[in-house]
């Protein structure tokens, strides 16, 4: 796996990492930003990531995986592939930022493939302050389900890990932003 963490570590770096000045979902400012998107929605980098998700979850005992959309929207699709292809199935779950205004009104999509007290991993592309995810968790757990493990590619390692800490989760992540930067090198 550490060749495969290699390869994500340098095509998230040639592809995902920017630097300027930037307002992040936090609201704070920061002088990098990693655009995860472009690395997920890639071919290699959408096998990447959902390969690495799969084996860091591969002794959890979950149904699915999901997350708060947009970000987390190819996170969800690579992993419940390449779930699929190990014959491990997950299956996905999209968060929704606000209530469908029609039909059903729902903030979670996907429920049709999961059971009350069903037992998921919550993804993200990057952590920092750890407020997207925690939403998106309450949110899930609104729907009827557990979470057994929060997933990212990358924490910032700027608060995010302690508040999800704090709220009784395990961060689990592919990065931190010091692993990323040696791997990549």
């Amino acid at each position: 796996m550490q060749e495969i963490k290699r390869r994500l570590a340098r095509l998230l770096v040639e592809k995902s990492y920017r630097e300027g000045d930037f307002v992040l979902a936090s609201g704070r400012r920061s002088d990098y930003y990693f655009d995860c998107r472009v690395t997920a929605l890639q071919a290699e980098g959408a096998w990447l990531i959902g390969t690495l998700f799969n084996d860091l979850l591969k002794d959890l005992d979950i149904r699915g995986v999901g997350g708060m959309t947009m970000g987390a929207d190819p996170l969800v699709s690579a992993t419940t592939v390449v779930s699929y292809e190990q014959g491990r199935p997950l299956h996905g779950l999209l968060v929704r930022k606000e209530a469908k205004g029609h039909g059903t009104g729902q903030f979670v999509e996907g429920l049709g493939n999961f059971s009350a007290g069903d037992s998921v991993a919550m993804l993200e592309d990057v952590v920092t302050t750890g407020g997207s995810l925690l939403k998106a968790c309450d949110r899930v757990k609104d729907a009827g389900l557990s979470i057994a493990a929060v997933c990212a590619i990358l924490d910032r390692e700027e608060g995010g890990r302690e508040k999800l800490q704090d709220a009784g989760y395990n961060l689990l992540a592919l990065f931190t932003r010091r692993e990323l930067v040696e791997l990549a090198r």
